[in-house]
């Protein structure tokens, strides 16, 4: 029987999805953020006139505790909403008059967790677990 016609296949698929793009965004992107806190607070982007801290906390919500959540498979479908949200913010407002170079990553990204809304988490995640 081939591999990819066996079900566990797509679920470590699903597995390998959440890992690399999750885990790259909480420690490449949020957990700096989060360090580098106070040095950013004054200076983050705005695009809503929210204020740039409360802008900063939005994004590092998502950026930490989405992306934490979407590693481990809990509440994976909802945990993806703010990421998708922030990096469509970044996508299409904040870098929206760059060339497409300078916000690849934003849409790879947000090409990523639009996936992992409509796949879910797999079998392989707390959600399974926990919650059968």
């Amino acid at each position: 029987m081939l591999v990819n016609s066996e079900p566990i296949s797509e679920d470590l698929g699903y597995l390998v999805l959440r890992a690399g793009f999750g885990g790259t965004m909480f420690w490449q992107h949020g957990w700096p953020k989060l360090m580098a806190f106070g040095d950013k607070v004054d200076s983050f982007a705005d695009p809503f006139g929210l204020g740039p801290a409360f802008s900063l906390i939005l994004i590092l919500v998502a950026e930490v505790l989405g992306s934490a959540l979407i590693v481990l498979g809990l509440w994976t479908r909802i945990a993806a909403i703010p990421l998708i949200i922030g990096m469509a913010v970044v996508v299409f407002m904040v870098k929206g008059d760059a060339d497409f170079p300078e916000k690849e990553l934003a849409a790879v990204y947000l090409t990523a967790f639009v996936a992992i809304l409509f796949t879910g988490s797999g079998r392989f995640a707390i959600d399974r677990i926990s919650f059968g």
